[in-house]
């Protein structure tokens, strides 16, 4: 469906594609999957992450099934456009942990004809929009939503709880951190978190 042949790259469209979700959903995972086969049809790939996020690797994006592949970490959505040479393919993971001039920068990067897939996560642990990823769903022409299975009661899941008592919005984290929750586990359990200690 999102494959090209190479024969086409002079007269290529880019355009954005965004997969999003929740924490444990299977983002990178479709990132992955996404990004090989682009290489088997013989396409330059190129693979982005902040330079933030080192939980599993420095340099590959690699997923919580632990399926990896090579990147370029960065310090800004800016360095993206700097690095990206003759490619067919951009990905993009951890987007949420970029600045909000990702949208941007993947809008040129689509008007130069590339295929641009990001993944990130659609809200931070509050449950509010998180980082630019608001405005690359607006700009996209394919958006795919992935669910977690909610850790109380089985259910689809789109939120992401964090355990602990830190505030700050960006705080890396695994499964002794967060756990995915459907909206009304994940409502129940703010509801408890803000009531006063009986």
């Amino acid at each position: 469906m999102f494959l090209e042949s190479k024969s086409n790259r002079d007269t290529r469209k880019g355009w954005i594609e965004v997969i999003t979700g929740s924490m444990f959903s299977g983002k990178t995972e479709e990132l992955l999957r996404r990004l090989k086969r682009a290489r088997i049809a013989n396409q330059k790939v190129e693979i982005f992450k902040p330079k933030i996020d080192v939980r599993y690797s420095e340099e590959e994006v690699v997923s919580h099934d632990n399926n990896a592949i090579q990147s370029t970490p960065v310090d800004s959505s800016g360095n993206i456009l700097l690095l990206t040479g003759d490619v067919d393919v951009v990905g993009i993971d951890e987007a949420q942990f970029f600045d909000n001039s990702l949208p941007e920068v993947c809008i040129k990067l689509a008007g130069q004809g590339i295929r641009v897939i990001v993944a990130g996560l659609d809200m931070d642990f509050k449950g509010n929009p998180f980082g630019p990823i608001p405005g690359l769903l607006a700009v996209a022409e394919y958006v795919t939503k992935v669910h977690a299975i909610c850790m109380r009661c089985g259910d689809l899941a789109n939120f992401s709880h964090r355990l602990n008592d830190e505030e700050k919005t960006i705080m890396l984290g695994e499964k002794q951190e967060y756990e995915p929750l459907c909206r009304s586990c994940f409502e129940k359990a703010i509801k408890k978190e803000k009531a006063p200690d009986s």
